[in-house]
């Protein structure tokens, strides 16, 4: 990083201490950077990526127009992945998680994660269901209904989490096309995760990744980010959220096509 690059945002005393009591019940941590996109070159020429090993996937998000589920912090998406069985979620965030109902933090599908990035983190709870076949594509030509993609716990959760609306009633947003790559460098010993998001419009985001355990979330915070900067990546960017993103962009279509 070049003497007059400005840091990344730091968190403050509290936020330190809040995001500490949320990774003590938290099952996992995952450390994340969104590289600026002039520097996306730079960071896969630097980090010895081959984007010939990335795995294609498409996301959808399932919302009302005006993005109802996300004021109340819900998120609904399907994946279509190369080569696997598609997934579907049902994101509730931010959470407190010892404030989760029992029986919904008991479950096996269930993921508490903290995701944290420069100058900012949220917890949030993801309840998961694996879906074989053409379900997802199915769904989102609108060949069957939305709610055909849930588990009855994750229609549940959904009920418990939203008002006033149903599954079914959601509109499409998507798809977006991903680019995954899992890689393990030398000289960093951890595994990371390289992600390219490339939007309809042709704007990208990159992010990088890599998850912990709670108890190591600092000190792997620390070699990561040393290991970045050895290795010439732009620290300093705006931190931009890939689902927020793709929610206003899909929504503002869906605004456009409606007044042609």
């Amino acid at each position: 990083m070049s003497a007059t690059t400005p840091p990344p945002p730091r968190l403050s005393d509290a936020e330190l201490e809040e995001m500490l009591a949320l990774t003590r019940d938290a099952d996992s941590v995952e450390l994340k950077l969104t590289v600026p996109e002039a520097a996306h070159r730079s960071t896969v020429t630097g980090l010895g990526m081959d984007p010939l090993d990335a795995e294609i996937r498409q996301v959808y998000f399932f919302d009302t127009p005006d993005l109802s589920l996300d004021a109340q912090g819900v998120v609904v998406r399907a994946r279509r992945i190369q080569r696997r069985d598609d997934d579907t979620v049902v994101k509730l965030r931010p959470v407190v998680p010892d404030q989760l109902p029992k029986d919904v933090r008991r479950s096996r599908n269930l993921v508490v994660e903290v995701d944290a990035m420069p100058g900012r983190y949220v917890c949030s709870a993801a309840l998961k269901h694996r879906v074989g076949g053409t379900l997802v594509h199915d769904v989102a030509v609108g060949r069957k209904p939305i709610r055909r993609l849930y588990s009855k716990q994750q229609r549940r959760f959904f009920a418990a989490n939203t008002a006033g609306v149903e599954l079914d009633d959601l509109s499409v947003l998507g798809p977006i096309t991903i680019l995954k790559l899992k890689f393990r460098p030398e000289d960093f010993g951890r595994r990371m995760v390289a992600e390219l998001w490339q939007y309809p419009d042709g704007s990208q985001i990159l992010e990088l990744s890599t998850k912990c355990a709670p108890t190591e979330a600092f000190q792997v915070a620390a070699e990561a980010r040393a290991y970045l900067v050895a290795h010439g990546v732009d620290l300093s960017g705006d931190q931009q959220t890939k689902t927020r993103m793709a929610l206003e962009y899909f929504s503002t279509k869906l605004d456009e096509d409606a007044t042609v």
